[in-house]
This record gives structure tokens, C-alpha cells and sequence, in this order.
């Protein structure tokens, strides 16, 4: 689940290995990019923390953030993303 904090939506994900957070990672980036809406992040072997903010509109979570949580979501679950352009 997402949390705010600090106007900035946070989550972290934990995978059972390298490979697969890598791979979520690569979907993200794609749907970020289709989006142009990219995330602050990290990874750590099977963990990814992402936080997400509009840098426009003074580093505080918008609809766009709300929209790339939403597509984040259904990449971490398996679904296809909705997401067209």
C-alpha cells in the first residue's frame, strides 16, 4: 500500500530474488516512460522502494503519481497495465 508522507507517495516492494525486483523494475520503467512520469527509486538486492512527486508542481504527489501508483500496482500483481500513452 501506498503511503503519503511529506507530500510524496512511498512504497516498497520485496521480491524472492535480485532477478525479479530487476524485471519489475524494467516494467515500471516502461510504463514511466510511456507516461513520462519517472519515479525516484532504489533497489537493494530484492527490494525496490519507489517515492513518487511532480517536480512542476514543487515536489508534492499529483494525479500523475496517483496514475503511476495505479499502473505500479497492477505491474507488482501480475496485471496488465491500462495504461495506453
Amino acid at each position: 500500500m501506498w503511503n503519503e508522507d511529506n507530500n510524496q507517495l512511498k512504497r516498497s516492494f520485496q521480491f524472492s530474488n535480485f532477478i525479479e525486483a530487476f524485471g519489475f523494475m524494467t516494467k515500471v520503467a516502461l510504463a514511466a516512460e510511456k507516461m513520462n512520469h519517472h519515479p525516484t527509486w532504489s533497489n537493494s538486492y530484492n527490494k525496490v522502494e519507489i517515492i513518487l512527486y511532480t517536480h512542476d508542481a514543487g515536489d508534492i504527489a499529483t494525479d500523475k503519481d496517483r496514475k503511476l501508483a495505479n499502473e505500479i500496482d497492477k505491474i507488482f500483481s501480475g496485471g496488465n497495465t491500462v495504461f495506453k500513452g
